[in-house]
């Protein structure tokens, strides 16, 4: 996991972490990067620098995307290990211990994993609309 924390979130923010991605990463492998549609990740100076680096490969995802799901997790993982309960007096000791969550996070890092099968996820959603619809109608 690689993280910065910065005061605003622009595109010049976001370049720089870019850069810093880029650095930390061994020559050769390809890169994918996954993200939202947020304006900051299209600027034309974001566009510039991805297209002089054909090894690096984005995908922009809907809303609710499960590729997204997965970073929101580990937001949430953070929260409730190492925020939740915790104060911060200064935004600058808030950083401190999200950098220090994320450093510890890398000492033993896990891959999140789907555990449900494309088919359970397909009848879950199913029995949630066939429960919406009856809801409905007893409703109506």
């Amino acid at each position: 996991m690689i993280g910065k924390c910065y005061k605003r979130h622009r595109s010049q923010e976001f370049l720089g972490f870019l850069k810093q991605i880029d650095e930390c990463l061994p020559k050769g492998p390809d890169v994918h990067l996954v993200m939202d549609n947020y304006a900051t990740h299209k600027t034309k100076e974001v566009k510039a620098w991805l297209v002089r680096r054909p090894h690096w490969h984005v995908h922009f995802t809907p809303t609710s995307a499960s590729w997204i799901n997965q970073v929101e997790r580990w937001f949430a993982e953070l929260s409730r290990k190492k925020l939740k309960r915790g104060v911060h007096r200064s935004t600058r000791e808030l950083e401190a211990d999200i950098l220090a969550f994320i450093e510890t996070h890398n000492e033993n890092p896990k891959p999140y994993r789907w555990v449900k099968s494309a088919d359970e996820i397909l009848a879950s959603v199913k029995r949630f609309c066939h429960k919406t619809q009856q809801t409905l109608c007893t409703e109506l």
